[in-house]
């Protein structure tokens, strides 16, 4: 049924019509609740589903949503579940403009959701002010522009979910808040199966003041009870904000591969942090942060099968290139640099003083293979290159050279117990 007003739109949906194309653009003076297997279209690319007041299009199972741009405020949903059902079938979405929020949130009466995204472009959002939030190691986490998130504790929920062609914000005019964002309801419980993620360029900022402990976004963040066999980020992937991580992962990830860069500007940023399980990762452009205490890779939980880092470059005191505390397999890397001293940075919840190591091995860390395959530099006031402070890496290749440029500053530190083969590094140790 084609429908060119609202209140041609209004009468379709609550007559049940199944298929509904919108031939002009409509502005709705509220939102509109889409009844089981209802499917709506735009006739061409230039349609426009404006909302006046509060959220958009509402879900309620085996819906369809496809050659549309569609708006509300950004701090609305434009589209968004709205359902008891049990079992919400297979929703769609396909070739989409958007702004504001896009969230599928699961609660305790809802069981079931198939869920596929096809082409859906972000524009702007503003995902700060929506309370469920997930909390674990001392941070709370914003939702993101695209949210999908079961929040059903029972171990019978589960969501699953294909997508590609994702894209948020834009360059210097990021969404607020997370950028994408995938959570189950915990560790054990309420589970977000991922068969295939694809993104384009994602642009987020937090807008969290500095300084503030306890919470934290990410560009694209696989929250725990996510997980996910095979993630491509295609486009770019920047954050802004403080306590921004870029990619952040606290679920499960079998393979990762990051085509292009990774860019934090804000201080206490994160390149890419791995709390969960990641079997392969791999970036093959430059992963660089510029903010105070911005690392450029963290290893705080979980661990890492095997990963490949084609560069790592870090401009702050505080902004460590690389840090384990964990477990891993085998590291390689083509350089890292840093450019910075000692200052401080969010760590699981604390601000905490860190200086500006190339890589560093804490006490807990183990890394069976590390190799770099270019250079590891330092430039700053008292830190080290290759800081082995308790931990052990079991070997260790480099194919250029260590070096630290800065008064009271080393190339290599190997202490408090630490251990690491030596073979690549006796020349170092003064």
């Amino acid at each position: 049924m084609q429908v060119k007003d609202f209140t041609e739109l209004y009468q379709a949906v609550e007559s049940g019509e199944e298929e509904i194309e919108l031939i002009n653009s409509i502005g709705a003076p509220n939102g509109i609740k889409l009844k089981a297997g209802q499917k709506i279209k735009g006739k061409d690319k230039n349609i426009l589903l404006s909302f006046i007041n509060g959220d958009g299009l509402g879900l309620s199972k085996d819906n369809e949503i496809s050659n549309l741009s569609i708006q509300t405020s950004p701090s609305n949903r434009a589209i968004y579940l709205d359902s008891v059902e049990k079992d919400l079938g297979k929703v769609k979405l396909n070739d989409l403009i958007v702004t504001g929020m896009v969230q599928f949130l699961t609660r305790g009466n809802n069981e079931k959701l198939d869920l596929e995204v096809n082409d859906l472009d972000i524009v702007f959002a503003d995902a700060r002010n929506y309370p469920e939030r997930p909390m674990k190691y001392g941070v709370n986490v914003y939702q993101g522009a695209f949210t999908v998130y079961n929040f059903n504790p029972s171990k019978e929920s589960s969501i699953s979910f294909k997508g590609s062609g994702i894209r948020i914000g834009r360059k210097n005019a990021p969404v607020l808040g997370s950028g994408l964002f995938i959570s189950g309801f915990n560790d054990e419980n309420g589970p977000v199966e991922i068969e295939y993620l694809q993104t384009e360029d994602v642009y987020s900022n937090g807008m969290i003041p500095k300084g503030q402990p306890n919470l934290i976004t990410g560009g694209i963040f696989i929250v725990y009870g996510a997980f996910a066999k095979k993630i491509v980020s295609k486009g770019q992937v920047v954050t802004y904000g403080n306590n921004d991580m870029v990619l952040d992962v606290w679920g499960e990830v079998d393979d990762w591969l990051v085509e292009n860069e990774v860019t934090s500007y804000g201080s206490s940023g994160i390149g890419f942090v791995n709390f969960g399980t990641v079997k392969n990762f791999r970036a093959d452009k430059e992963i660089a942060t510029y903010g105070l205490g911005a690392r450029g890779f963290n290893q705080y939980d979980g661990t890492i099968g095997e990963a490949y880092f084609e560069s790592i470059k870090t401009l702050g005191d505080g902004s460590i290139g690389m840090q384990f505390s964990k477990p891993v397999g085998k590291i390689t890397v083509g350089d890292v640099l840093t450019k910075g001293s000692t200052g401080q940075t969010l760590v699981k919840g604390e601000i905490m003083e860190l200086a500006a190591d190339g890589i560093s091995v804490l006490k807990g860390g183990q890394i069976e293979n590390l190799e770099i395959l270019r250079d590891l530099a330092t430039e700053g006031d008292g830190v080290t290159s290759y800081h082995v402070n308790g931990g052990i890496v079991k070997e260790f290749k480099i194919g250029g050279s260590i070096k630290s440029k800065g008064n009271d500053s080393k190339e290599v530190t190997i202490e408090n117990g630490g251990k690491s083969d030596m073979k690549a590094i006796d020349k170092y140790i003064k």
